[in-house]
């Protein structure tokens, strides 16, 4: 069985080993968009240790959002206030939406995490 989406294969890959309290995770096949992703996970302390993630999901589709949009996909996707974050692709590469936010970008979600 083949599937088509690296970054939400990747991320139920490691929600579930989070599950199982794995230490490690391989995940396959891999991708630029995927890298990125896991890289600002990684910097937000989100992976590279065990029990950090309560919940993290690929967005599908993938929704467009104007700079000043940012809260109703937090209120959709989020449990609460400042807690947890978006990941979205924007013209200036991706990034965490509080990034996009100061940076007063918009762009397309990808994922999220808490």
């Amino acid at each position: 069985m083949v599937l088509n989406d690296p970054v939400s294969n990747a991320l139920s890959k490691i929600m579930n080993a989070e599950k199982a309290t794995k230490r490690d995770c391989v995940v396959k096949p891999f991708s630029k968009t995927l890298k990125e992703v896991l890289r600002i996970m990684n910097e937000r302390m989100y992976i590279g240790g065990i029990g950090r993630i309560n919940g993290c999901n690929a967005i599908k589709p993938r929704h467009s959002v104007k700079k000043g949009q940012f809260e109703k996909f937090e209120k959709r996707y989020l449990p609460a206030r400042e807690f947890g974050m978006l990941v979205v692709s924007t013209s200036q590469g991706i990034m965490a939406h509080e990034d996009a936010k100061k940076k007063r970008i918009g762009g397309r979600l990808i994922a999220y995490v808490y």
